[in-house]
């Protein structure tokens, strides 16, 4: 499972004494504890690696908004943090679609559900994040789909 992998990780880089890894690691393994915590009163049940990569990806997104806005603001040396602990959070994050891929993903479920205008958007999108959330950005992968429908 994806969470052991990032607790072995942890432990190797403890071993190592690589202190800013150790405290990406630690800040990803207590938002999954977090996740963890708010799913108990849900249904139980689910993917456990799917909602350690959903909890990744979320890490991942407000770590590039962070960047952007560090960036902006002059502050590099926390743009510089951020962008570290990003690279630590993508290390466990399935490959990413390329932009082709995506397109050729889109085309094939509008294909499918006979999309043709932009009031399909729901359809097609909720259909591409059930078989490719976990390889896509979906922010990037709805402006194509907008893109294709219009």
């Amino acid at each position: 499972m994806l969470r052991d992998t990032i607790k072995a990780e942890q432990i190797l880089a403890m071993k190592a004494g690589d202190k800013p890894r150790v405290a990406a690691l630690r800040l990803i393994l207590a938002k999954i504890k977090d996740r963890d915590i708010e799913l108990r009163t849900a249904t139980p049940g689910g993917d456990d690696n799917a909602m350690v990569i959903e909890t990744l990806q979320k890490m991942g997104k407000q770590r590039r908004e962070s960047i952007t806005m560090y960036e902006d603001g002059g502050r590099t040396e926390l743009a510089d943090q951020e962008k570290l602990e990003l690279a630590v959070i993508e290390e466990f994050l399935p490959k990413q679609l390329g932009e082709d891929e995506t397109r050729a993903a889109i085309e094939a479920i509008k294909a499918e559900l006979g999309a043709t205008s932009v009031k399909d958007m729901g359809k097609v999108m909720s259909e591409l994040k059930a078989r490719h959330g976990a390889e896509l950005d979906m922010s990037r992968a709805s402006a194509l789909v907008k893109e294709s429908l219009a």
